[in-house]
C-alpha cells in the first residue's frame, strides 16, 4: 500500500478497507478479479464494519445488564416458559405493533434475562433500546423536578424504540413520579411498546403507584396491547446438585 493511498483511507475513516487492503489486492491478483469484484469486497468489508461498530454503540446505550441471549436461555430449568412464545417476541412483530410485553414472577424465575434477550434482538435489527431498573428510573423522574427537565426526560424515553423497565415491584413512590411515570406510558401507548419485568400481578400496582383512578387509567393503556407472561417455575438461581 502506497503512503498516499494509506493516507486517504485514514482520512476518511476507511479502517477496514486499510486493514484489508494488501490481502485483497493480492487475492485479486491470484484470482484473475474483475475490477468491480474486488471493489464489492471491499465495499462489503467496510459496510459490515460499520454495522458492528454502530450494534457495538447501540448495545453499549442500551445499558444491558448482563450477556443474556434467548438462544442461552435454560427452557428446560424453567417449563413455566414457553419456548414457541418466546420465539414469537424474537420475531419483533411486537416492535412494529407497539404491543407491550410484560414478565410477572418472583425473583430469580428468568424475568430479567427474558427481557434482556428480547432487548437483543432488537438491538441487532436496528432498533434504539433502552434497560433501565425501575428503582433507577423513578430517582431520575423525581430528580427531573428540581431542575424542571421532566419534559426533556419525557421526549427521550419517548423516542425510544424498546424500553424495558425491570423489577416494577414494592418501591417507595412519591405521587409526582407516579404522574410522570402514568404520562410516560401515555405518550408511549400505541406508538412504541415497553417491556416490564415485576413481581406484582395487575391488582398489585394500586399499593405501590397510589391514586386508584390514574393506576385504572394506567393498565387500561398498557394492556390493551399487551402480551402478558406468568412466570411460576422454580428460580434460577438455586444451587444446582
Amino acid at each position: 500500500m502506497n503512503e498516499e493511498i494509506e493516507q486517504l483511507l485514514k482520512n476518511l475513516r476507511l479502517s477496514r478497507i486499510h486493514e484489508i487492503l494488501d490481502s485483497e489486492v493480492s487475492r485479486a491478483e491470484k484470482h484473475d478479479s474483475t475490477y468491480e469484484t474486488f471493489l464489492v469486497r471491499l465495499l462489503r468489508a467496510q459496510y459490515h464494519r460499520k454495522q458492528e461498530t454502530a450494534l457495538e454503540w447501540r448495545i453499549k446505550r442500551a445499558r444491558l445488564p448482563y450477556d443474556w441471549t434467548l438462544e442461552s436461555f435454560p427452557y428446560r430449568r424453567q417449563k413455566a416458559v414457553k419456548k414457541r412464545q418466546i420465539n414469537t417476541f424474537a420475531s419483533l412483530d411486537f416492535v412494529t405493533k407497539a404491543e407491550n410485553i410484560v414478565f410477572i414472577g418472583s425473583t430469580g424465575v428468568g424475568k430479567t434475562g427474558l427481557a434482556t434477550g428480547i432487548l437483543l434482538k432488537a438491538l441487532q435489527n436496528g432498533y434504539r433500546a433502552l434497560f433501565i431498573k425501575a428503582q433507577d428510573l423513578f430517582d431520575e423522574m423525581y430528580a427531573s423536578l428540581a431542575d424542571r427537565s421532566t419534559r426533556k426526560l419525557l421526549n427521550r424515553l419517548t423516542r425510544i424504540d424498546v424500553l424495558c423497565i425491570d423489577e416494577m415491584g414494592y418501591l417507595t413512590i412519591r405521587p409526582e413520579q407516579a404522574n410522570i411515570f402514568f404520562k410516560l406510558m401515555e405518550e408511549r401507548y400505541t406508538i412504541k411498546p415497553t417491556l416490564i419485568t415485576t413481581n406484582l400481578d395487575y391488582d398489585e400496582w394500586h399499593e405501590f403507584l397510589g391514586n386508584r383512578s390514574m393506576v385504572e387509567a394506567l393498565l387500561s393503556r398498557l394492556r390493551h396491547r399487551c402480551h402478558t407472561v406468568k412466570i411460576d417455575g422454580p428460580s434460577l438461581r438455586d444451587p444446582q446438585g
